[in-house]
């Protein structure tokens, strides 16, 4: 699974003769950085690897290519989870409560949210690594679609994203009550043009 690592103090096993193994390992030590909120340099790659500092610019050719195939990582780890998000949520019949349940979940989780975190300050920063973030927030309009409006299917997106960042800043996120009134709020808003006038 792509997720960060257990710590700075554990590498990822890796095979001195097996350069998917290097590669990989290499990738996810940056991967594990960025999470850290850490500036990616050569050698603090190569430590948090187990590899020699020459095996970095060996398999990528710069910093921005290694930090782009580390983003790349952090991406699938969340496509991961959010392939059981859409099962669940396509089991329940997109109950809110359900939904609300599993964002609770993924709130508490706090290195999914660095990971994602560590996306979105990237894709602020380079508009091309923007469709790793959007990925998400498209996927999820896609899913609750088949439950509610499209408009509002992209509300609930936004409100994920919104609440993601308040429990980075406060810690701890909202309680399971207060994100199923709130998702349930949003999946339940009048269609465009039935508001009441």
């Amino acid at each position: 699974m792509p997720a960060p690592s257990d710590g700075p103090d554990q590498a990822v096993p890796r095979s001195r003769r097996d350069p998917v193994a290097r590669r990989r390992a290499i990738t996810q030590a940056a991967a594990d950085l960025l999470v850290e909120g850490g500036d990616l340099t050569h050698r603090r790659v190569a430590d948090r690897a187990g590899v020699p500092l020459g095996s970095t610019t060996y398999y990528f050719a710069d910093l921005g290519e290694l930090r782009e195939a580390a983003l790349n990582l952090l991406a699938e780890g969340l496509d991961e989870a959010f392939a059981e998000t859409r099962q669940q949520t396509a089991e329940a019949d997109g109950d809110p409560d359900v939904l609300a349940s599993q964002l609770y979940d993924y709130l508490c989780d706090r290195d999914r949210l660095r990971a994602d975190a560590a996306l979105q300050g990237a894709a602020l920063q380079r508009p091309e690594l923007r469709h790793l973030e959007r990925r998400w927030a498209d996927n999820m309009a896609e899913l609750l679609s088949a439950w509610t409006s499209p408009i509002n299917a992209r509300l609930v997106a936004a409100f994920v994203d919104g609440v993601g960042v308040h429990a980075l800043l406060h810690d701890e996120p909202l309680d399971r009550a207060a994100l199923s009134r709130a998702i349930t709020a949003l999946m339940r808003l009048p269609a465009a043009g039935e508001e009441k006038k």
